[in-house]
């Protein structure tokens, strides 16, 4: 088998059980009890294959930590936490909790207290905060399940030995990304099923990487990447496929508004196995409480706040001499925050770096506050480009957004406009960016140049004269694809159709005169 065909493979399999095992749970609840039990698996082996490997080089190789005692494995706790973050019992794995689930009375009251033994023992290390209510979401007490504790438990059981199931490769094979894979299916079917609640925190895996992409061209490395509204991870995790995570030298930072949200981007990094002491994502009101100021400025940030949502703005006396919003002299408007999470994504930029941000198109050309704040960006040369993309790409709307584009260290004083907004497939009931349409918008930012109804480079004074209005179907002519009509060609091809039909008329008649004459 192919590695495409393991994956559609698996996807198959994850979208039966999903179908399978939901019954009476609303699919978008439900995400949870999968998501969950997928992480606990993963890092029942990962954890597993990690402290096998150990043993086996130092020539224990027939060495299995799921079947020591419980006693015998206490010994290399400390030891494991340091190294993992954490730490699992062999009685606790998945694979030994799975063995009996089906016939295990009280699977309901073990998962709860495995999963509280599994956080707890982070306590008092570095790696508490990375840990600390990651199993939350996962409810194994709630009527969602079932009415009785017997119902419960029998769901439960299901769902443990369908992950179980699940064809994701061996640690000894290295085959890691299949966990990451089956999560990001997971969080694209559940997004694409619960509408407009699943597009808040997820982004199409295709936008996602051309953000990433956009922020490192020229590069092979930076130093931390940053995303202010990361939702559930999946932007920041692309600098890991564009880049190697290794690569991202000191790590990836996000701060996240809502708590299941926050739970499920920290779950992310694990499956993706980025280990604790390179992630640092933070619970809170980015806006009104950053949780970074110590670690800015960041070499790359992405992002995807959401659009056009209230915040405090000029309610709040001590926004307005915020350094992140203070040197455009205004603040965003109460009922629209975009261009707030803007000014702070500028302000924690590196000199030298790049940020990509996925923006609602009323930012574009909207007047009052919004427009004073265009001004000082584009009087200041902060903004590098400016991408219209395709309609319907996103979950949750079909309106078509745009990417802004934010360099502190430009080499002109121009803002490149490209209109990308017939760059996409269809694919099931969504826009997708295909492979072509991403590299062909990346390669226009690149070569910063004209290109005929797609790409034009503005002066900024220019753009100033149009009352710092940033629409890019203000200065990219769509192409006119009407074809000129040579009116007096017209007439002459008519008369000649004319005289034709009527030398037609005459010759059909002397053919029916012949025909009656013979009779």
């Amino acid at each position: 088998m192919t590695k495409e065909q393991e994956r559609d493979e698996l996807h198959r399999t994850i979208w039966q059980i999903a179908n399978d095992l939901r019954g009476s749970v609303d699919g978008w609840d439900f995400k949870s009890y999968v998501l969950g039990i997928l992480f606990y698996r993963f890092i029942s082996e990962n954890l597993a294959a990690h402290i096998n490997k150990g043993e086996r080089q130092t020539g224990n190789v027939d060495f299995d930590f799921a079947q020591l005692s419980d006693e015998e494995a206490e010994f290399g706790r400390k030891e494991t936490v340091s190294e993992k973050g954490f730490f699992i019992l062999p009685s606790e794995l998945f694979t030994n909790v799975r063995k009996h689930a089906a016939s295990n009375p009280n699977l309901n009251v073990d998962l709860h207290r495995i999963f509280k033994d599994i956080e707890s023992s982070a306590n008092g290390t570095d790696s508490e905060d990375d840990l600390k209510g990651l199993f939350d979401d996962v409810d194994v007490n709630s009527n969602k399940l079932g009415g009785t504790v017997e119902q419960r438990n029998t769901r439960l059981a299901k769902i443990l030995n369908a992950i179980a199931g699940l064809r994701l490769g061996d640690y000894q094979d290295n085959n890691i990304d299949a966990f990451g894979d089956a999560y990001e299916y997971l969080m694209t079917m559940y997004a694409g099923n619960a509408g407009k609640s699943g597009g808040e925190f997820f982004t199409p895996q295709e936008v996602s990487e051309l953000l990433a992409e956009i922020t490192v061209v020229g590069k092979t490395q930076v130093n931390k990447v940053y995303d202010p509204a990361c939702g559930s991870g999946s932007l920041l995790l692309k600098f890991a496929k564009v880049l190697g995570k290794e690569n991202v030298r000191q790590g990836f930072y996000g701060q996240e508004v809502n708590i299941t949200t926050y739970n499920l981007c920290r779950i992310n990094m694990f499956l993706h196995d980025i280990n604790f002491e390179k992630f640092d994502i933070a619970h809170g009101d980015t806006l009104i409480n950053p949780m970074h100021w110590d670690d800015e400025p960041f070499d790359a940030i992405v992002s995807n706040p959401p659009y056009s949502i209230k915040w405090e703005g000029d309610a709040n006396p001590l926004l307005i001499n915020d350094p992140r919003f203070s040197p455009a002299g205004v603040l965003a408007p109460k009922s629209k925050a975009d261009l707030a999470f803007t000014m702070h994504m500028l302000s924690w930029l590196a000199t030298s770096g790049t940020a990509a941000i996925v923006e609602f198109p009323g930012v574009l050309y909207r007047g009052g506050a919004e427009q004073k704040i265009r001004k000082y960006l584009i009087d200041n040369n902060y903004i590098d480009t400016v991408i219209q993309l395709p309609p319907d790409l996103f979950f949750g709307t079909t309106i078509a957004t745009c990417i802004i584009v934010l360099k502190k260290s430009k080499k002109d004083n121009a803002t490149l406009f490209i209109d990308a907004s017939a760059e996409f497939v269809r694919g099931g009931n969504k826009n997708k960016l295909s492979d072509h349409n991403r590299k062909k918008i990346l390669t226009t930012f690149s070569n910063r140049e004209d290109v005929a109804h797609f790409a034009r480079l503005v002066q900024n004074a220019a753009i100033a004269e149009n009352d710092y209005n940033i629409a890019v179907s203000s200065y990219v002519e769509q192409e006119n694809t009407t074809v000129a009509t040579d009116i007096v060609a017209l007439n002459q091809r008519i008369a000649e159709m004319v005289t034709r039909q009527q030398e037609l008329r005459t010759a059909i008649d002397a053919i029916v005169n012949d025909l009656e004459s013979n009779d």
